[in-house]
């Protein structure tokens, strides 16, 4: 499975980030619209992410629900029919929840810097730092502590879950 050392924290605005951001980027801005659907999944978390221009993709992963950066390995298979996929996994599986979102991609190097407005939650920032194959995780999470604080994000900022849990703690589902 590829791994990545990932990180999210609340923003008060994207807007106050964003040139932080693009100063740091080799690449970006990208402009990506995301619907990500999440499924019942025992073994750790599963989400069909569906893309504006219509193709998607099938994400499974794990990761601790942690403060700071985490280690998220993951799977993720390419889809030309989402919506078709999304009514078989439903029915296979059950929905857990639905997350809308506007992303801004910046590539830092290997981090995937993405500032995301997310429907009925607001403003986030989430950084994913992809790592070799077997590269120990402490060198990801220390390149997630430098970003972070060139980002000026503040240990407060940080959540520990993922957009599904934080609808479901707001009480909307999307």
């Amino acid at each position: 499975m590829a791994k990545n050392i990932e990180i999210k924290a609340r923003l008060d605005s994207i807007a106050a980030v964003l040139p932080l951001a693009a100063q740091l980027a080799d690449q970006g801005p990208f402009e990506i619209i995301q619907d990500d659907t999440f499924f019942v999944c025992a073994n750790g978390r599963l989400k069909l992410r569906e893309f504006a221009g219509g193709d998607g993709e099938l994400i499974f992963y794990r990761r601790p629900d942690a403060l700071g950066p985490k280690a998220s390995h993951y799977l993720l298979v390419p889809t030309r029919e989402p919506e078709t996929l999304r009514q078989v996994l439903t029915q296979a599986y059950g929905q857990i929840g639905r997350v809308r979102k506007h992303r801004t991609l910046f590539l830092a190097g290997r981090t995937r810097i993405h500032l995301d407005c997310v429907q009925g939650l607001g403003d986030f920032l989430e950084l994913e730092v992809v790592l070799a194959e077997h590269e120990a995780e402490a060198a990801g999470v220390a390149e997630a502590e430098d970003l972070l604080a060139r980002l000026a994000i503040k240990r407060n900022q940080r959540i520990e879950v993922a957009y599904p849990d934080l609808l479901r703690q707001t009480g909307d589902a999307c």
